[in-house]
């Protein structure tokens, strides 16, 4: 090391011993300090000079760069580098400057702070450096003396953690956003529930997998003290779909009776934290989750941020289920109504429906489609209350003319329907109007053909023909189911969807169970 080079001491008493209580406070996560300098004297000299200190309770980790090469390696493997402390004069006149270049622009790190220091002033004069690069720091070696390189160091580890802190904050923000428009997209409790889990690993900025492993967490809804977790994950995943009061760990039931009792209903206390509130509705829903880390005044504030913005999830997703399922009601009793001008048919509408979820689930259709499908499926015949009953129950073959105002029955009952706003009545609407369209594009009220027809449609024509054959009629008796399957076999690609005749036919046995289960007592089938 050269004279220009030689960093100088100024005498200092020595560091006082450390107590255990000042030892346990330096016990978090150290902050990383890089030395980028040709000298290898540079390097010894200011990790002597600054060794076993710490900032806000942190001790100071080191890593060592003798070329700007090296450093660009060292400095893309660490994104968390707090500061580098940077000789300009290496391998080049420029080196270090060409450093700062590549720090900025190319791994586009604005948080590390980055500390100039040169021996040769000359080669780097610190106006122009300042003013055409972005430094945060310039000091010629020659007066770092012990004060000045502690001063150096502390003030640009607290503008970095000024700057983190910001960024943290704000990349927090954008999480519980995103978080946010995850959650209120979700349209079942259990999904809910399960996305408040996932999105609070990304909040409190844990490992992806860190809630299934190095933590544990469930929510749980329910009223009237009987709330059901709803989705779990690591040990308590056992507890799914049992109520809270069954899970015998008496931390947990502890934590959430602490969080029922804070104002803003969340209790975290050496990794064990809660959150309880009460919907507008009356359910009371539950949060619990065991992680490892502390959660800091940062973490604390975009938890209840987030708390408050599923809270609003869970009011409007109860509220919606409150108005679909008066929806259901309404057009279940509409079908009910419906079919009780025509006694024969026993449960008729009841089987139609199980008929078309099973026809869904097997086709591919998804869980919540089959559900929805199930319900749009009973008003399939509502248009049959503008028919006379003289046509409606007539025994004998129809007549062209008795059979063009039976045809009319699909257009009524989708006038009655399809202004609705409802998803589940306007898709009633929709299989009101096409369940008698064929494949062949001979049916009616529009011969639509193959897949013109919507596969709701296409689901409810077979569903609907497998139950009127298999059953009494004022102008037939029940086939049997040989001779059911028989005419489905006939009619594959010319009535019906082929995909879902085969559907029918490999699976004959589940739909006979559904027939068994919903037809009417006393009737025999042949």
């Amino acid at each position: 090391m050269n004279d220009a080079d030689e960093i100088l001491f100024k005498d200092e008493p020595p560091e006082p011993p450390r107590s255990p209580e000042d030892q346990t406070a330096a016990a978090g996560e150290p902050w990383k300090i890089l030395i980028v300098d040709d000298e290898a004297d540079v390097h010894s000299v200011t990790t002597f000079m600054i060794r076993g200190l710490d900032y806000l309770g942190r001790r100071f980790q080191f890593f060592h760069a003798y070329s700007g090469g090296e450093a660009r390696r060292i400095l893309a493997e660490q994104q968390d580098l707090a500061v580098v402390l940077l000789d300009v004069v290496m391998e080049s006149d420029d080196s270090g400057l060409q450093l700062v270049h590549f720090i900025r622009e190319e791994l586009k790190n604005r948080s590390v702070r980055i500390v100039l220091r040169t021996g040769q002033p000359g080669k780097a004069p610190a106006a122009k450096v300042i003013l055409e690069y972005d430094i945060n720091d310039y000091k010629e070696k020659t007066e770092l003396t012990l004060d000045k390189m502690l001063v150096t160091v502390i003030s640009a580890l607290r503008s970095y953690h000024f700057i983190t802190t910001i960024e943290n904050n704000r990349l927090g923000l954008k999480k519980i956003i995103e978080a946010s428009a995850d959650i209120f997209e979700r349209q079942s409790l259990q999904k809910l529930g399960s996305g408040v889990l996932s999105q609070l690993t990304s909040i409190l900025r844990l490992h992806d997998d860190a809630l299934g492993k190095g933590a544990s967490g469930l929510t749980a809804s329910g009223a009237n003290g009987q709330s059901v977790v709803l989705a779990a994950t690591g040990q308590f995943c056992r507890y799914v779909n049992r109520p809270v009061g069954e899970i015998d760990t008496e931390l947990m039931n502890t934590t959430l009776r602490l969080a029922q009792s804070q104002r803003h209903g969340f209790y975290c206390q050496d990794g064990k934290c809660a959150w309880y509130f009460k919907s507008q509705t009356g359910s009371e829903n539950f949060l619990y989750f065991e992680i490892d880390k502390e959660l800091d005044e940062n973490d604390h504030d975009l938890l209840e941020l987030f708390f408050t913005n599923v809270s609003l999830a869970f009011d409007n997703l109860f509220l919606n289920k409150g108005i679909e399922d008066t929806q259901k009601e309404i057009i279940f009793q509409i079908a009910e109504t419906m079919e009780c001008r025509s006694a024969e048919t026993g449960s008729h509408v009841r089987r139609v429906a199980e008929y078309a979820y099973l026809l869904a689930l097997k086709s591919g259709l998804g869980e919540e489609e089959a559900e929805m499908l199930k319900l749009a499926s009973t008003p399939h015949d509502l248009g049959k209350i503008g028919i006379p009953d003289s046509i409606l129950n007539k025994p004998g073959p129809l007549t062209p003319e008795e059979y063009s105002i039976i045809k009319t029955h699909v257009y009524r009952g989708h006038d009655l329907l399809i202004n609705s706003s409802s998803p589940i009545v306007r898709a009633a609407a929709r299989i009101v109007l096409q369940h008698h369209e064929r494949w062949d594009g001979q049916g009616y009220p529009q011969g639509l053909k193959g897949e013109e027809i919507h596969i709701h449609g296409r689901i409810i024509s077979v569903a609907d023909v497998l139950d009127a054959l298999s059953n009494r009629r004022v102008y037939h008796e029940a086939w049997s189911w040989e001779e059911v399957f028989v005419h489905f076999r006939e009619q594959r690609g010319k009535h019906f969807d082929p995909q879902l005749v085969d559907i029918l036919l490999d699976h004959q046995e589940e739909f006979k169970a559904i027939w068994s289960r919903y037809n009417a007592v006393g009737m025999q089938f042949p």
